[in-house]
């Protein structure tokens, strides 16, 4: 068994944490991270992008010239993809890219993300991440005491509105549910911060969203 300290918010040490022995040793899964990461960002693309085909752009009906005589190449509409202005050849159309992937999938990659942030010695756990009053500079100290610099995942047990408001001006800094992480969020970012509550919600089977 391993263990991990705990913190509170002024960068002491309050207690441990023991984790479970595959939480620290497994091998991190390299490809279903990466399919996972795939699917969150395909999942989050519009599909909205439209080009309109020859067919379906106004005008051109008529023929710009004569078929001979002219010197000129034959064209029998200005609508030609070869035209300014004319329709587009294999264009994009809406689209839904949404893919399905498994709960266990989503799962198993969102902890092996966490496995790997583990290995850079990027993860703190602190007791619990309140700050009283929840104002941007109370986070910004926060973090400033843990040693937590640049883009920084904030994972918390349960939703908390008045932390995410605070912590929301500070450039990379991300506060979100444990239950809502996804293996793309603890990748996107090179600190995380868990509290000890949210850190068990990680460790124990639950339906993840990807």
């Amino acid at each position: 068994m391993a263990t991990v300290d705990v913190k509170d918010l002024a960068g002491q040490v309050v207690g441990s944490l023991t984790l479970p022995e595959p939480a620290v040793t497994a091998r991190v899964q390299t490809p279903l991270v990466w399919e996972a990461v795939k699917a969150y960002l395909a999942n989050h693309r519009q599909g909205t992008a439209s080009t309109k085909t020859r067919g379906q752009v106004r005008g051109g009906g008529r023929k710009p010239w004569r078929q001979k005589g002219t010197g000129r190449a034959r064209a029998g509409t200005i609508r030609s993809p070869l035209w300014r202005g004319g329709g587009v050849v294999f264009g994009p159309h809406p689209r839904d890219y949404r893919v399905r992937l498994p709960r266990a999938m989503r799962r198993t990659a969102l902890r092996a993300s966490l496995e790997a942030k583990w290995r850079e010695g990027t993860v703190t756990v602190v007791r619990a991440f309140a700050v009283e009053p929840p104002k941007t500079q109370m986070v910004a100290r926060a973090l400033d005491a843990l040693h937590v610099t640049g883009r920084a995942l904030i994972l918390v047990e349960r939703p908390d509105a008045r932390l995410a408001r605070a912590a929301r001006n500070l450039v990379g800094v991300t506060v979100k549910p444990a239950q809502e992480a996804t293996a793309y969020d603890v990748l996107a970012h090179r600190h995380l911060v868990v509290s000890e509550a949210a850190w068990q919600q990680l460790q124990a089977p639950r339906e993840a969203s990807g």
